[in-house]
């Protein structure tokens, strides 16, 4: 026993050095890997070793391989897609729960994790305001929520009309039509692909990306049979919430299922002062998220959250004569989620929650809001530039004076490498969008990241707008 224990010890001594080392350099890096996948692949490669090496040498190679290749995603001037930093207490909770090595399906087999995760499930609720008692399940990723979220609905919307999905499948049955906003994100589009109930019908948005009312209205109007509306907390460029109230309410008199999408935006309901851009969201039946985004936890941790856990339990639950059920009535963790061996994600999402607390919780929302805020008024000082959304949330997205300027300045700013912003297309111009994540921007972040903008502008003018590259 001796020697299978310390077996891991050089190994883990020389990841944590390379850990400390990574960690003390991310906020200071050139944000952008030096090397690209195809320069790697060379070292990674080769000819697999006739025999074993020592763990400690392989730590120590992956570290040397692996540096020029890394993304700073972690530093406070990463503004790109939406990706959250990593808290301290999740980060170290999600090592142990690698060291612990559990299959965090069943109570029975690994009672502290799904103690652990059961806790991290009602703190998030009482957080977002949504129903106590709601079925919580930890999944990769916002994708993957939604995935298990709009099983439910599909479920519940069938069994309404009579159609046991589970026991009679799809083939033959009603249809099942899906009322999504224009403006949605492409992971609730694939999720949909995925359960097989085929492209959605888009309706309407305004200017921020909301979906209409009227628009809404009309839709529903316009068909019967099992329905399902997909809301949205967060719009991808403008940071715009649905506005849920009155969406549901709609929804819910022509018995449609209500799912709200809301991978970073559903947390802004634990924060007092952002938290009326949510409101009426607990009216609906269903929330997807994902912790890695607002919450700052290590990746894969996307939360799926149904009202009624039963029809959660029936839709994604899966029952073998060589598993051990529970017998408490509150089901396993199996029965949330799409998977039967995983990692217990909830874990990472225990430790960060009980690290913060309420008040902290909320002042890392609004923070994030707060950072954008700053970022938005600096941007607009930049000569040629012109924020395209009202900043309400983190979200950011910003054009100069036209299409070729625009993207001219954003490969600028990428290949310089003090801060990250991704360009994007939205209403039919070229942008460059910021989004707001991580927990460790500071003031010096946001200064040190308009500066950066300011001189790719600038350069930009000189050389009369000279495109590079092709982000």
């Amino acid at each position: 026993m001796s020697v299978q224990r310390d077996a891991y010890d050089e190994a883990l001594a020389r990841a944590v050095a390379h850990a400390r080392s990574w960690l003390g350099t991310v906020g200071t890096r050139p944000l952008p890997p030096r090397e690209t996948a195809d320069a790697l692949r060379a070292g990674f490669a080769g000819p697999l070793p006739d025999g074993p090496s020592a763990a400690s040498d392989v730590v120590d190679l992956l570290a040397a391989l692996a540096e020029p290749g890394l993304m700073a995603f972690g530093s406070g001037r990463f503004f790109g897609w939406v990706i959250g930093g990593t808290l301290p207490a999740a980060l170290a909770a999600d090592w142990l729960v690698s060291a612990w090595d559990q299959n965090a399906a069943m109570r029975y087999a690994t009672p502290a994790c799904a103690a652990a995760e059961e806790a991290a499930g009602a703190w998030v609720l009482e957080l977002l305001g949504l129903p106590a008692g709601s079925g919580v399940g930890f999944v990769t990723g916002a994708t993957m929520a939604n995935f298990s979220c709009l099983a439910s609905a599909r479920t519940a919307v069938l069994a309404r009309a009579g159609r046991d999905v589970a026991r009679d499948g799809l083939v033959g049955g009603p249809a099942v039509r899906v009322l999504v906003g224009e403006e949605r994100h492409d992971s609730v589009d694939v999720a949909l692909r995925y359960l097989g109930l085929g492209a959605p019908t888009a309706v309407a948005a305004d200017e921020e990306g909301r979906i209409r009312l009227d628009a809404l209205d009309d839709a529903l109007s316009s068909g019967d049979g099992p329905t399902i509306v997909c809301l949205q907390a967060g719009n991808l460029h403008s940071g715009a919430f649905d506005p849920f109230r009155e969406a549901v309410e709609l929804a819910h008199a022509r018995d449609a299922w209500v799912h709200v999408d809301g991978a970073f935006g559903l947390w802004a309901a634990a924060s007092p002062s952002l938290a009326p851009l949510t409101d009426g969201m607990e009216r609906a039946d269903s929330w997807a998220t994902d912790a890695h985004k607002t919450l700052n936890v290590p990746y894969d941790c996307g939360i799926a959250i149904v009202a009624d856990p039963a029809v959660m339990r029936s839709a994604l639950g899966v029952h073998a004569s060589y598993l051990v059920a529970d017998d408490a009535g509150v089901g396993d963790p199996l029965d949330h989620v799409p998977e039967l061996s995983r990692r217990a994600r909830g874990v990472p999402v225990w430790a960060a929650l009980r690290a913060l607390g309420r008040s902290g919780v909320a002042g890392l929302v609004e923070g994030l809001a707060r950072n954008a805020r700053a970022l938005a008024e600096g941007l607009g000082r930049v000569e040629g530039a012109a924020v395209q959304n009202e900043v309400v949330y983190t979200q950011v997205c910003v054009a100069f004076d036209d299409d070729d300027t625009t993207r001219a300045v954003t490969d600028r700013i990428l290949s310089d490498g003090i801060t990250w912003m991704s360009g994007s297309l939205w209403r039919g111009r070229r942008v460059l969008r910021v989004s707001v994540s991580n927990w460790t921007t500071d003031d010096r972040d946001v200064a040190r990241s308009l500066d950066a903008v300011a001189r790719a502008a600038a350069s930009v003018r000189r050389s009369g707008g000279a495109r590079e590259g092709g982000r």
